[in-house]
């Protein structure tokens, strides 16, 4: 599996070059994503010497690595490097979790990453290898949850979000929610776990029901024509970063990056005020949902926003924040099965799958009178 990945990489990074005009080295190398620093750093250093021929005669002391972050399907390493001449330069290497191909469209997320870093988000792609990429560094601290809620930085967060959206990036314009979820479904219904207690734990899902409920959220949300944008899917905390020196807000991690609802994007941020232990009880309420849609419509004047497109949007929103609970739900079962990660995910397909189920009568008849209202104006 894994020689296919970096092949499939090399390629759509080599035709991004020949599209775009700017470089990108690659390497055949792959890094352990498992292994312990001390045992890691070696194959760090061996990778940046085949990446970047300029550090090929540096010998092991004038590397450095650290563990910056590591969410549920990566691990992100800094490497500084002093040079020869004294500078110091520091690079971020992006590990990929293991079999993440299964959920994550590597090939999508390769050639959007140039057009959202020249449009000024992310980090710099510098270099593909076996099972990750290598980028610029970016010097500021990963957010926490409570960190969004807080009114300025979800102000950012929201005209941040106002300007990701504009981003033109080549290729079909197909919303991916739906066909996403599909794919996630296919994939989840057909799973047999060995480990007999994940096995039971997995006989009780009804996935009659679940596609019964894709199919009516379905069904709404396409009454509602939200706007199709290129959006993130994944705006969680661990993909915010903010320098608090300069107040410089940066969004990273574009993987699950992809043409979608506009409030899949917004619905899906809100949920993850949750955090991973899912509090939603942290869920913003109307006041602070509002907050953001001001900045979010009407980045320079947020207090012009009329009534009328708050309501249209809170509704959008709420309605694909279902989606989103649907969407992770789903992905969820595939990681219990593939994933080597340390993490219950089949404990969290419940988690979301039970919070759908708690918020979606209120959502269906909350959007069910805003369309009867909508249509007889």
């Amino acid at each position: 599996m894994g020689a296919v990945n970096i092949w499939n990489a090399m390629e759509v990074s080599g035709e991004a070059r020949n599209n775009y005009d700017f470089e990108i080295v690659h390497s055949s190398l792959i890094v352990d994503h498992s292994l312990p620093l001390s045992e890691m750093k070696p194959r760090l250093v061996e990778l940046c010497k085949d990446l970047f021929k300029h550090w090929s005669n540096l010998n092991e002391s004038h590397f450095f690595a650290e563990k910056v972050s590591g969410g549920i399907t990566n691990l992100l390493m800094k490497v500084s490097v002093k040079e020869e001449n004294g500078n110091m330069v520091h690079v971020t290497v992006r590990l990929y979790g293991p079999n993440t191909e299964y959920v994550i469209d590597r090939e999508r997320e390769l050639q959007a990453l140039h057009h959202l870093s020249a449009a000024g988000f992310g980090a710099k792609l510098l270099g593909v290898f076996g099972n990750g990429m290598v980028q610029s560094f970016i010097d500021a601290r990963t957010l926490n949850p409570s960190d969004m809620r807080k009114p300025n930085l979800a102000a950012e967060i929201a005209k941040q979000l106002n300007r990701f959206h504009q981003v033109d990036i080549p290729g079909s314009r197909e919303p991916q929610l739906w066909n996403d979820i599909l794919k996630f479904f296919e994939s989840a219904s057909n799973l047999t776990f060995d480990d007999d207690e994940k096995q039971e734990k997995f006989v009780k899902i009804s996935f009659e029901e679940v596609r019964a409920e894709i199919t009516k959220l379905k069904e709404l949300t396409g009454r509602l024509d939200a706007p199709v944008v290129f959006a993130h899917n994944d705006l969680l905390s661990g993909n915010l970063m903010l320098n608090d020196v300069e107040e410089k807000l940066y969004f990273i991690d574009f993987e699950y990056g992809s043409y979608n609802y506009r409030g899949f994007d917004i619905g899906n941020h809100f949920n993850e005020y949750a955090g991973y232990n899912c509090d939603y009880t942290l869920y913003p309420n109307k006041n602070e949902q509002y907050h953001f849609f001001r900045h979010y419509l009407n980045p320079e004047k947020p207090n012009e926003v009329s009534d009328n497109d708050l309501e249209a949007l809170y509704i959008e929103t709420n309605c694909y924040m279902l989606a989103s609970h649907l969407y992770w739900a789903l992905w969820a079962l595939i990681q219990a099965k593939m994933s080597p990660i340390d993490f219950d995910y089949l404990g969290y397909f419940f988690l979301r799958y039970d919070e759908y189920k708690k918020q979606k009568n209120r959502c269906f008849s909350m959007a069910k009178s805003y369309l009867s209202r909508s249509n007889t104006m």
